[in-house]
């Protein structure tokens, strides 16, 4: 008869409640059974898979336990470039361990790891085990939740990648009080900006979010937004990439919201639409 196998899968945390909510990495719990939690003072736990979101990679786990240490929460909008950051995890379970390093990057994306992408990029050593740990900037804030290198060895060349701590606490935040993760919908498919766009277009840099199909009966069809408007600001907020327009719809609150379109054919500037979960 086969034996049956079971696999174990080792990673981080980041405690963020006294009353032992956790954020971690959605690739380390998806499959599992069972998820125990070891704090550094090496008491153990079985945690409660609160939920998970495969889409940005967030999961969020509970222990029973209380008057808990949390991390502080900082924001990764106010990180700058070359600022120093150090990364906390459990590396190749060899114990709970620290790097320095600085912000490489900011708003990395296109990097085809989950849909919603907007990483923090890093040369603090980040190896397997890393996964779902601290990234806090020089305040002991946490800025992020490290997620991913991009490696050909295996082990860390230099390029971590953390999730901002915006993206994963709003997650976290759905998840909590709905069971799962409610996002904003416009029904739109959109692509980059490039320079000959922005020429023809008539804007002084190639920035913004190109409309290139409307689906028919959208919240994007009902506020009058069409194939070809450029989208320059979404309700006050500015637009330069595709990824910025993304996670701001996905940000909002099923309900009204304003999209802000680049002069077009049609000469229009702004546009009212509802949200749809």
């Amino acid at each position: 008869m086969p034996r049956e196998r079971i696999e174990q899968n080792l990673g981080s945390g980041v405690i963020v409640s006294a009353d032992g909510y956790i954020l971690t990495n959605n690739h380390l719990v998806e499959t599992a059974d069972e998820v125990r939690v070891v704090l550094p003072d090496e008491r153990e736990y079985e945690a409660e898979i609160v939920g998970s979101d495969p889409r940005s990679d967030v999961a969020v786990l509970k222990i029973d336990e209380k008057d808990l240490p949390t991390v502080p929460i900082g924001s990764a909008t106010d990180l700058r470039l070359a600022e120093t950051v150090l990364a906390i995890g459990y590396p190749y379970g060899i114990g709970q361990t620290v790097t320095k390093g600085i912000v490489s990057a900011l708003g990395r994306s296109a990097m085809h790891l989950v849909d919603y992408e907007n990483f923090i990029q890093t040369d603090a050593s980040i190896n397997p085990g890393n996964s779902g740990g601290a990234l806090i900037n020089t305040r002991g804030e946490l800025v992020g939740i490290n997620t991913a290198i991009v490696s050909r060895s295996g082990g860390s060349q230099g390029i971590g990648l953390a999730i901002p701590i915006e993206l994963a606490r709003s997650v976290m935040e759905s998840i909590i009080e709905h069971g799962h993760v409610v996002r904003g919908y416009i029904g739109v498919s959109i692509q980059e900006v490039t320079r000959q766009m922005a020429e023809a277009f008539g804007l002084d840099e190639p920035r913004g979010v190109l409309i290139g199909q409307v689906l028919d009966d959208s919240p994007a069809a009902s506020g009058g937004i069409e194939r070809g408007d450029i989208v320059l600001e979404y309700d006050g907020a500015r637009v330069d990439r595709p990824a910025d327009l993304q996670q701001r719809i996905a940000a909002t609150e099923p309900g009204t919201c304003l999209l802000y379109t680049s002069p077009s054919p049609r000469d229009r500037t702004r546009s009212r639409m509802p949200s749809s979960a």
